[in-house]
C-alpha cells in the first residue's frame, strides 16, 4: 500500500535546503488559503489562517478559530538536516583537480556521503541600494555538480575494518578538472597551480569560478553577489523498497517527515474550522543545538505567540493561562530497531518500522514529556486511530536530543516528543516504514484539526 508516500517523496525532492523547505511549505499553505504576515509589520488578527516566513529558514503557521480561548495547541518540527555546507572562498586545487572547501553541518554519518552525486541548494544574497537593503535569491542546481570519491581498496586494504575520515581532507568534493581557459576568462593569464592541499597562488581568480557558477545559476552579474549559504545534497529521489514495498528510503527523512506531518495538521485546522489557536512551527538549526534567532532555544516562539495574542486584543495574562492549559507535540524522528543490531535498542521499549508513532521518553529530559503528557499523547493517538510505540534509549547508550525539551524550556507548555522510527538516522539516505507517514499525518490532523 502506497499511502501518502508519493506526496512525501515530492516534498522531500523539493526541500533540498532549509530555505527550500520553508519556501516549499510556505507555497503549500498559500495555495491552501493561508495569508502571509510580515515580522516587520504590526499584526491585526481575527478568525483566519496565517503564515510567517522567519529569516528564510523557519516557518510559523497558525489558525485562529471563532472561539480564540478554546485551546492552544502547537506542533513543532525542524527544517534543517545533517549536511555539507560550502565555506566562503571555497575553491582549492590539487594536481589539476578543482575541489570545494566545505564544512560538516550537524552529526552526519560521513562515509555515507562518499561516491554520491551531490547537488547544491540554498540562498545567494545580492547587493541592494544600501548595506541593509539586500536581496536573497534561492538557488538549486537540481543536478549533480560534485562528488566525494572513495579511496580504492587497493590503496587501503583495511577499508572494510572502518576508516576515520578527516573532515578537512577526505571530505572535500571534487567539482571539475582545472581549465586554463576558465581562469583566463577571469583575468589571470599567468596562473600556476600548487600541487598540494593549499589554495593556488591565484586564489582570488580561482574563487571567482564559484561566484561565476552561482551567478550563472541565478542569472545575475557576478559583481552583485555578496554572500551565500549553500548546502550540498544527494541528488536522489525517494523510492519504495521491499518485496511488499514495506519501506521508503530517501534523503532528509530526518526531519522532513515531521515537517510534512505538521503541515497536514495545520491545513486540517483550516479545513475543519477548529476552535482555539492552532500552531505549527518549523524551527531551523536543531541539528546544531537550536541556539539561534530562528531556533527552538531562543525567544522566537514565545515572541510569536505574544504577537498573536496582542493582535487579537488579548492580554499577556490570557497567553499565560492558555500556555498553562495548552499542549505541544514536538515531532522528530526516533531510532527504529535495526534487525542487524537489535542489541542497540532498549530491551523492552523498541519501536519498529510500520509499527506506529514512537512516543519518546527519557529520564534525563533530553526528550520532553511527563506522565500526563504521555497519557495525553496516547489519547490523541487512540482518537485518531493511530498505532503508537514507546521509545526509550538503552541505559548505557545515550541518544540524541530534540527541539521539544529545548523549546518547552523557553515556553513552559506541557510537551510530548514523538516521531517516526527510522533506520540509518543521519545517513545521506535513511529508511522508514512506508505506512508510517500516514500515521503521523493522521495524528497531526487529529491534534490540530479536530
Amino acid at each position: 500500500m502506497i499511502f501518502d508516500n508519493p506526496q512525501l517523496i515530492k516534498y522531500i525532492k523539493a526541500c533540498t535546503s532549509p530555505y527550500h523547505t520553508v519556501d516549499t511549505s510556505l507555497q503549500m499553505l498559500l495555495d491552501n488559503g493561508f495569508v502571509e504576515l510580515s515580522l516587520e509589520e504590526p499584526w491585526v488578527l481575527g478568525t483566519g489562517n496565517y503564515v510567517v516566513n522567519v529569516y528564510g529558514t523557519t516557518l510559523f503557521a497558525f489558525h485562529i478559530g471563532d472561539d480564540y480561548r478554546d485551546s492552544l495547541r502547537i506542533a513543532s518540527a525542524h527544517t534543517d538536516f545533517p549536511a555539507i555546507r560550502v565555506k566562503p572562498n571555497p575553491i582549492t586545487s590539487v594536481k589539476g583537480y578543482t575541489k570545494l572547501n566545505v564544512e560538516m553541518y550537524g552529526g552526519l554519518i560521513q562515509h555515507t556521503w562518499l561516491d554520491r552525486p551531490l547537488g547544491a541548494a540554498g540562498t545567494v544574497v545580492l547587493k541592494g541600494d544600501n548595506p541593509y537593503d539586500v536581496e536573497s535569491v534561492l538557488v538549486d542546481t537540481k543536478r549533480p555538480i560534485a562528488i566525494i570519491p572513495n579511496l580504492a581498496i587497493h590503496m587501503n586494504r583495511n577499508v572494510n575494518d572502518g576508516v576515520a575520515l578527516n573532515r578537512q581532507k577526505e571530505m572535500l568534493p571534487i567539482l571539475m578538472m582545472e581549465r586554463k581557459d576558465l581562469v583566463n576568462d577571469v583575468g589571470s593569464s599567468e596562473t600556476t597551480y600548487k600541487c598540494d592541499d593549499s589554495i593556488s597562488d591565484s586564489a582570488q581568480s580561482v574563487v571567482d569560478q564559484w561566484t561565476l557558477f552561482l551567478a550563472d545559476e541565478i542569472n545575475c552579474d557576478p559583481s552583485e553577489i555578496l554572500s551565500y549559504e549553500i548546502t550540498l545534497y544527494p541528488v536522489i529521489d525517494g523510492v519504495l523498497v521491499g518485496t511488499e514495498f514495506d519501506f521508503l528510503t530517501a534523503p532528509r527523512l530526518d526531519n522532513l517527515t515531521s515537517c510534512f506531518g505538521a503541515l497536514a495538521g495545520i491545513m486540517e485546522s483550516k479545513l475543519q474550522h477548529a476552535d482555539g489557536i492552532r500552531c505549527a512551527i518549523l524551527f531551523d538549526n536543531e541539528e546544531v543545538g537550536s541556539r539561534t534567532k530562528q531556533g527552538g532555544a531562543g525567544m522566537l516562539l514565545p515572541n510569536l505567540l505574544e504577537r498573536v495574542y496582542r493582535g487579537l486584543g488579548l492580554s499577556h495574562e490570557d497567553l499565560d493561562s492558555d500556555v498553562a492549559r495548552g499542549f505541544m507535540i514536538s515531532s522528530d524522528v526516533a531510532h527504529g530497531l535495526h534487525p542487524n543490531y537489535p542489541e542497540k535498542n532498549d530491551i523492552t521499549n523498541f519501536p519498529v518500522l510500520n509499527g506506529g508513532i514512537a512516543l519518546k521518553l527519557a529520564a534525563s529530559q533530553s526528550y520532553a514529556g511527563d506522565a500526563v503528557a504521555l497519557a495525553i499523547a496516547k489519547g490523541i493517538c487512540e482518537e485518531a486511530g493511530v498505532n503508537y510505540q514507546i521509545y526509550v534509549n538503552r541505559s548505557d547508550i545515550p541518544g540524541g536530543s530534540t527541539v521539544g525539551s529545548i523549546s518547552s524550556a523557553m515556553l513552559p507548555i506541557r510537551t510530548m516528543d514523538i516521531g517516526l522510527p527510522l533506520l540509518a538516522m543521519h545517513s545521506a539516505v535513511e529508511t522508514m516504514g512506508a505506512q508510517d507517514q500516514e500515521q503521523l499525518n493522521a495524528l497531526m490532523k487529529q491534534f490540530l484539526g479536530r
